[in-house]
């Protein structure tokens, strides 16, 4: 009997279009995307897709009931530990099935979906403090104390420069740093004309930016399958322009503490954290896969199906042995917007080799596409990916495709 997946998605990305709805065929299960753009999702999925309000867990509830191929257990109790209530119930469905969403937003209400049926899932809470980064501060204090406040109350003894940014925000979104109370005044009026959510500041953590990339099942294991070192834009914003494959730092160890802390644990998760005089401080916990492309660069580095991986802990599955990095150099460096305008001329996605090193491109923006500039994230038009044995030879081959083709804004 093939296993059904629920795939619970906001807008589409790359990672779900070309990571795991592939994936998804490849391992055999019936896919049911339920989401609140389901024209969006119509034009990249012929499959089955279901209108839902995916930020509801009772939504996302009712929308699998009515599909019929469970019979849930509705005792569940989703205050207990998931690892025992979400796991433990795999004989309540009629027929196998996984929930999942690799949406940093719907992390908490698929996590509620799946302890209410009694499937492997993340725990709710775990997902609900890493979301807010107000909460985890607060959960990391005794590890980790960092100023942190409400941006519209803060102390007048705060630790300047702080960075502004929005509590639950994403993309380097209305991030700011700022220097003293008239500036930190100026920004949150101006983020204000543009977003009523909450907003935070946190005192400046230096040091060298890394990711740390984990994988974890239901069992309770938690791998680490490598690290970025990240290059920032310049102050005020933080954009990342660039990553680059490199060993975990020493300071790993204190990360994970932390991931632990939080009850990261159970499926893919993308870390942020600095590192300065030996000490790792975290600045983010998106608890998916990584992405901007560098998800797809993580599975050939390591050569293995990672988006099956990660679908099937959702299944139940243990991990897999671990996969050792291949030697060599890998980066992934985006082609940012200089200008407003429209996007008149740009590279298709593509893939090609040149001597040793093999490089792809995928673009984020279509030609035809209004470009404004925000300072974040949303500002790449595409990621240009290079894996191959030396450093100078992929640094060569990611000058060679930039100088070979034309991003114009009109």
């Amino acid at each position: 009997m093939a296993a059904s997946l629920y795939l619970a998605a906001g807008k589409v990305t790359d990672s779900v279009t070309h990571g795991f709805l592939p994936a998804a065929a490849r391992l055999g299960l019936d896919v049911v995307i339920l989401t609140d753009r389901p024209a969006d999702h119509a034009e990249v999925f012929p499959g089955r897709i279901v209108a839902c309000d995916v930020t509801d867990f009772r939504e996302i509830v009712a929308h699998i009931t009515a599909h019929g191929d469970t019979q849930a257990d509705s005792h569940a109790d989703i205050r207990a530990d998931p690892h025992t209530a979400a796991h433990s119930n795999a004989h309540t469905a009629a027929k196998p099935f996984a929930i999942f969403t690799n949406s940093d937003w719907l992390q908490a209400p698929v996590a509620l979906a799946a302890a209410y049926f009694g499937v492997p899932g993340k725990d709710w809470r775990a997902a609900t403090r890493t979301k807010n980064k107000a909460l985890m501060r607060s959960h990391l204090r005794r590890l980790d104390p960092v100023f942190t406040a409400d941006a519209d109350d803060h102390p007048t003894d705060a630790p300047y420069p702080l960075v502004l940014k929005p509590r639950e925000g994403v993309a380097s979104e209305d991030v700011f740093l700022v220097h003293d109370a008239a500036e930190l005044t100026a920004r949150r009026e101006e983020i204000r004309e543009r977003r009523k959510d909450p907003l935070l500041v946190e005192e400046y953590l230096p040091g060298q930016l890394h990711t740390l990339e984990t994988l974890g099942d239901a069992h309770g294991e938690l791998r680490v399958l490598g690290s970025f070192r990240t290059r920032i834009s310049p102050p005020p914003h933080f954009i990342e322009e660039r990553l680059e494959w490199a060993p975990p730092p020493p300071e790993t160890g204190q990360v994970v503490e932390q991931l632990r802390a939080l009850g990261v644990g159970f499926g893919a998760c993308h870390t942020e954290f600095v590192v300065h005089e030996g000490k790792a401080r975290l600045i983010e916990v998106n608890y998916r896969v990584i992405g901007d492309h560098c998800d797809f660069l993580m599975a050939d580095l390591l050569g293995v199906p990672l988006f099956e991986q990660i679908l099937r802990l959702q299944l139940g599955e243990p991990l897999p042995p671990p996969a050792q990095a291949r030697p060599g150099h890998a980066v992934a460096e985006v082609v940012m917007a200089e200008r407003a305008g429209t996007l008149v001329a740009a590279p298709e996605a593509q893939e090609l080799t040149h001597d040793r090193v093999r490089v792809a491109y995928r673009p984020q923006r279509a030609t035809g596409d209004t470009i404004e500039i925000t300072n974040t994230n949303r500002d790449y038009l595409g990621t240009i990916r290079a894996i191959g044995p030396a450093e100078d030879e992929v640094e060569a081959a990611i000058a060679r495709f930039r100088a070979a083709h034309d991003w114009t804004i009109a």
